[in-house]
């Protein structure tokens, strides 16, 4: 993926729309694209997500400390408190940031207002573009070689860059003309070292100045950066979120409908129950109250009509168990027990293993389309036979 680099204006007048310079680099740190653009166009460019970013010369503010060695931690500690007598306000309302410690015991640091801070992370995130470093203007000039220092003017202030993690920003004296149209140089800032212009490659300068390797530290690392986190993280979150809503509305719309199914088996075996023993005054618990009456019916069965009629309920539900839950209605007249199928009930043959199970029992069973017709073997043997004579007599 290319890099992408901007040079800000200063960050009191940062918009989406401010013009900038811009360079794209390739993988081996070559400019592929150069030119100025705003903030609004360039994180148009979907393919463009992460953006190093160096300060105008007004914003940009480095210099460097000779510390002792020391751990990570405590090292911290001591260029915050070395840097709070270079500060001009208050040492909470300002970010420091710092590089580790070279072979010669210097530490090189810079700062930056919180707020500003703040506001550039804010634009950026409108624009959909992630803060990957941010840098002084001088770290943005190509790395010289030992013994050289690369220079260039902007904006009235000198950028120098010694080394990789070395560079500095130095206004232009006012009582000298030369310095601030970029002709001279003060020696005391280059320590005798051989001068590099950047200006003198024309219209290729402003690119270069952005051309050079990143240091080692950023300017915004260590920052708690609550709005960019939280904006980072907000799509991760936002996908999160949306599978648990969508897992409790399944969650709750799969309990309705169970619950609208057990209702209804319910009420199903309350009618049917009804149906079934029409002397209960109420149904409350339709299984119970059947097997209750089903016990009640079996112990009182005998000769008179309602000992027959438990008996042939009795035996039709054991010999023909596919009646269970398929009864429409129950009659029961003159000794025969009429058994009404509901509509849906698929039609079941007569089986000769039942039908001679039940008549073991004493029990005769003829169909009728749906309707099932159980009777003591004895009364149907006089029907069968009376029919019998009268087709006879025919």
């Amino acid at each position: 993926m290319n890099g992408l680099r901007i040079a800000l204006p200063p960050l009191a007048q940062l918009t989406e729309v401010s013009e900038l310079a811009f360079v794209r680099l390739d993988r081996a740190g070559h400019i592929i694209e150069s030119g100025r653009s705003t903030l609004s166009v360039l994180g148009a460019n979907k393919k463009t997500r992460a953006v190093e970013c160096y300060l105008h010369p007004l914003d940009s503010i480095s210099t460097r400390l000779d510390l002792p060695p020391l751990s990570g931690s405590r090292l911290h500690a001591a260029v915050i408190c070395a840097a709070q007598a270079l500060l001009l306000g208050p040492v909470d309302e300002m970010h420091i940031a710092h590089s580790t410690r070279d072979a010669q015991g210097r530490v090189h640091l810079g700062w930056l207002a919180k707020s500003a801070l703040h506001q550039l992370i804010d634009v950026l995130d409108r624009m959909r573009l992630s803060l990957r470093g941010l840098y002084p203007a001088s770290f943005g000039l190509p790395v010289p070689l030992a013994g050289q220092v690369s220079a260039c003017v902007l904006d009235e202030h000198w950028l120098l860059r010694y080394s990789v993690d070395q560079a500095v920003v130095q206004p232009c004296s006012d009582d000298s003309a030369e310095e601030r149209n970029g002709n001279s140089l003060d020696g005391r800032l280059v320590f005798g070292h051989e001068v590099c212009r950047l200006d003198d490659n024309g219209p290729d300068a402003s690119a270069l100045s952005l051309s050079g390797a990143a240091p080692g530290w950023s300017l915004h690392a260590g920052l708690i950066r609550g709005t960019r986190q939280t904006s980072s993280w907000t799509p991760a979150v936002a996908c999160c979120a949306l599978a648990v809503v969508v897992w409790a509305l399944g969650l709750n719309f799969y309990a309705a409908r169970e619950a609208a199914q057990g209702r209804a088996l319910k009420a199903g075996m309350s009618q049917r129950v009804k149906q079934a023993f029409p002397e209960l005054p109420v149904i409350l618990n339709p299984l119970q109250q059947a097997r209750q009456q089903l016990a009640a019916r079996t112990q009182a069965a005998g000769s008179d009509s309602g000992q027959r009629f438990n008996h042939l309920l009795q035996h039709a539900a054991e010999g023909m168990p596919f009646m269970a839950g398929s009864v429409q209605n129950l009659t029961y007249h003159e000794g025969r027990l009429q058994l009404q199928m509901l509509a849906e009930t698929p039609l079941v043959p007569l089986d000769a293993a039942w039908q001679e199970t039940l008549k073991q029992a004493g029990v005769s069973v003829n169909r009728e389309d749906r309707l099932w017709i159980l009777s003591p073997l004895a009364e149907s043997a006089v029907s069968d036979t009376e029919g019998a004579q009268g087709d006879k007599n025919e």
